[in-house]
């Protein structure tokens, strides 16, 4: 098992130690993740030239062996001015059509490509050689179209929300769906009904996903 040094953030269900110049550590408090998976997933994509961190074993399931970035998330750059709404969700959107040009990993069925399934601002990190998506711990094989739901409703949940962050959120939104995405009403379903079951969200989070939705039917102009 790796011996974890200073503690550099804490997130929902993990926290991140550091290593060394060239590695954190990622370990999982709460028992929910698959370190081997989330390194697999990841190795794979990076392997096809998306950008995803590097990867190392790390000897136990709870944890895994990250490359060190630098750099400011895009959340952190969207708060502070850096970024603006527009061009922050037309990066996600981006993300996401090079991440679903990927082939698939399942030969069995050629319509699959790997979904990251949590890609907001906060999983992008703004280094110097570019953005790199991190936090692959929701990762699987599946449609394109339920990946752009689970942004979306991640994203509208901000935007009808109490916070200072629901009018970027809310242009960010309409940016990501702009161009226009491959989301369907079955894929923002299927979005919603996990969100639902997510046990890491709140209870008031849980309750803005009925507004949640509507936003997105009507950003997308979905039936």
């Amino acid at each position: 098992m790796t011996t974890p040094g200073k503690l550099l953030g804490s997130g929902r269900t993990a926290d991140v130690y550091a290593i060394d110049a060239a590695w954190v550590l990622r370990r999982d408090r709460e028992g929910f993740g698959d370190a081997a998976a989330e390194a697999a997933v990841m190795t794979y994509v990076r392997r096809h030239g998306y950008p995803a961190p590097r990867v190392r074993p790390a000897g136990s399931r709870a944890d895994l062996v990250l490359e060190r970035l630098s750099g400011p998330t895009l959340l952190a750059a969207l708060v502070d001015g850096r970024v603006g709404a527009a061009e922050a969700g037309a990066l996600l959107a981006g993300l996401l059509r090079r991440l679903h040009a990927l082939p698939g990993r399942d030969a069995a069925d050629p319509g699959a490509r790997v979904l990251h399934l949590d890609l907001h601002p906060d999983n992008v990190m703004l280094t110097p050689d570019g953005p790199r998506v991190i936090d692959w711990s929701n990762a699987e094989d599946g449609r394109p179209d339920l990946d752009w739901g689970m942004s979306a409703v991640i994203l509208a949940q901000v935007a009808v929300g109490p916070t200072g962050l629901a009018g970027p959120a809310r242009a960010l939104l309409a940016a990501l769906l702009a161009d226009p995405s491959p989301l369907t009403g079955e894929g923002l379903a299927e979005a919603l009904r996990r969100r639902a079951g997510n046990p890491t969200m709140s209870a008031r989070e849980t309750e803005s996903l009925v507004e949640a939705g509507e936003l997105v039917r009507s950003v997308a102009q979905l039936a």
